[in-house]
């Protein structure tokens, strides 16, 4: 009879757990597993014509000028910038 009682309430739980499974897992999902993010089409444009190892530079949305090396992905080139930007969520090597 206990078990009959407490059963709904069960449910209840094991649902609330998984909807906050699921909206939580949204925190992980720009984390893209280790991977790095996709390089912006700039990057790959900034390369076009050249050769890997050559630099190369590009104007940012934000309107600085991204200065790096051209880099082989796959069948593309793309700008590995000299100073990337800073990855937001990641812990600095002082801390």
């Amino acid at each position: 009879m206990i078990i009959a009682k407490s059963f709904p309430i069960v449910i209840i739980l094991l649902v609330i757990f998984m909807a906050i499974g699921a909206s939580g897992s949204g925190a992980f999902a720009q984390d893209r597993g280790g991977r790095r993010p996709e390089p912006p089409p700039e990057a790959y444009i900034a390369c076009e014509g050249k050769s890997p190892g050559d630099k190369a530079e590009f104007e940012s949305p934000r309107g600085d000028t991204v200065t790096g090396t051209c880099v082989q992905q796959g069948d593309r080139l793309f700008l590995r910038p000299d100073n990337p930007p800073k990855r937001r969520g990641r812990k600095s090597s002082t801390s």
